[in-house]
């Protein structure tokens, strides 16, 4: 999902910003295009949105924000430095290639915009079992409009155990407390039918279609935060 990371807004970063655990039991995930603030969408791969059938235990998870020097060590691979400043202990894959990209967007965007790291991505922490296991949040701040788009991953080696979900439900949740939030959207590719299908039981609903230039074709999804 766009970021699916829900959709456009795909920010994650922020200097001067303080670490932020935004508590709540299941808090924030998405994927994401940034059409509106000229960031790369980040989309969510299929399997992080599959949750299996299966009756499963609800998780609980909380976002927690992450600060300049923290999203800086992630961009180096640096993962002694990024311990060192994040406040939850982040394992090797954060610290790995695949999401080297996500992180080098947010570091900038924090850099230019501090207070944007209260609202980007952020660590996907299991309270019951306190461990990081994906990543997850805004892509920014809302636009003028009011509209936040979702991004969120989940680590491969805890994907299909619901974290997907608890992340999005967790981010739905703080959008529709925050007064300045009333739309959120995700994005998804077309072949993304895991990704859709969760997104379609929140009550998403397509409104257009976008190119990405790293990911495709996409489809725009969004959903009146008020409605959550």
């Amino acid at each position: 999902m766009g970021g699916a990371e829900l959709p456009s807004g795909k920010a994650e970063n922020s200097e001067t910003a303080v670490a932020a655990v935004i508590g709540e039991t299941y808090e924030e995930l998405g994927r994401n295009s940034d059409t509106e603030w000229g960031w790369h969408a980040c989309p969510v791969e299929p399997e992080e949105h599959a949750d299996p059938p299966e009756p499963r235990p609800a998780q609980h998870v909380r976002i927690v924000h992450l600060t300049a020097p923290v999203f800086r060590a992630l961009v180096n691979g640096d993962l002694t430095a990024a311990n060192a400043a994040s406040p939850v202990p982040l394992s090797a894959y954060f610290a790995g290639p695949e999401w080297r990209a996500v992180w080098q967007r947010r570091s900038k965007q924090v850099a230019d915009d501090p207070a944007s790291a209260a609202w980007v991505t952020g660590v996907i922490w299991d309270e019951r079992h306190q461990v990081a296991v994906g990543r997850a949040g805004y892509h920014g701040p809302p636009d003028p409009s009011g509209m936040v788009e979702i991004g969120y991953a989940v680590d491969p080696a805890y994907r299909r155990r619901g974290y997907a979900r608890a992340a999005l439900e967790a981010l739905l949740r703080r959008a529709a407390r925050e007064p300045r939030v009333r739309t959120v959207r995700v994005t998804i590719s077309p072949d993304n039918v895991a990704s859709y299908r969760l997104a379609s039981q929140y009550g998403f609903t397509k409104v257009g279609e976008q190119w990405d230039d790293e990911d495709g074709p996409e489809i725009i999804y969004e959903l009146d935060a008020e409605r959550r």
